[in-house]
């Protein structure tokens, strides 16, 4: 596509083709009308939550008017490029969380703001993308710790789980014996109260035989 001026005024855009210009009168742009992308320099913002970030993004605009675009802004690209790296830091109005969470809301955001910002241009902003967040070596290490902290948290308590159900296993088997042997059980009772009278206790209760109650019923 082409924008003809005349003395510096817009005449008319035209397409592909033979174009008929008047040497010192008129001039010639050649503008594209296709999707094009460039990349937003990474931006170092300081989030919400005061953590310093560098954060870059991808933006995807075109032209669709040629004649405003020549006419109101010298270099329609460049000055998109100053205004994408300006609403990138913008972002900072979020917390870290946010940004690393809900990029594609965030993206969206800045996709309207720059639509908005460009349409006096005869641009169009199709899409953001925001590229990547990246973090201060000192966090990075800090949030590594972190997550190693939480798996060890995590594996203790596994293993004192499985601990436990093989106690509760081994419990339930040795009661199991105990109950199946009038000797077993009876050296139980001894070994209990060998352990009360280690404790120095007032108290020590001895377990009647069960023969002895049969001897008082008779």
């Amino acid at each position: 596509m082409k924008v003809l001026l005349l003395l510096g005024f817009s005449v008319e855009a035209k397409g592909p083709g033979l174009l008929f210009v008047l040497p010192s009168i008129d001039s010639l742009t050649k503008v594209d009308l296709r999707t094009v992308t460039f990349d937003v320099a990474a931006q170092e913002i300081l989030t919400r939550d005061s953590v310093t970030v560098s954060v870059d993004a991808v933006v995807y605009f075109r032209m669709f008017n040629p004649i405003i675009s020549v006419t109101n802004v010298a270099n329609a690209r460049y000055a998109t490029q100053l205004l994408a790296a300006t609403t990138l830091r913008n972002i900072g109005t979020n917390t870290l969380q946010e940004i690393l969470s809900d990029r594609e809301n965030i993206a969206h955001l800045m996709q309207t703001r720059l639509d908005e910002g460009t349409d006096p241009w005869g641009l169009k902003v199709e899409r953001v993308e925001i590229k990547d967040v990246r973090l201060p070596v000192s966090m990075q290490r800090s949030m590594a710790a972190e997550a190693e902290a939480t798996r060890i948290i995590a594996r203790a308590g596994v293993i004192a789980a499985e601990g436990e159900q093989k106690g509760s296993r081994s419990l339930k088997e040795a009661a199991d014996i105990i109950s199946q042997s009038p000797t077993a059980l009876h050296l139980r009772y001894l070994q209990t109260l060998t352990h009360i009278s280690a404790e120095k206790n007032s108290t020590i209760v001895f377990p009647i035989p069960s023969e002895l109650f049969k001897l008082m019923r008779k």
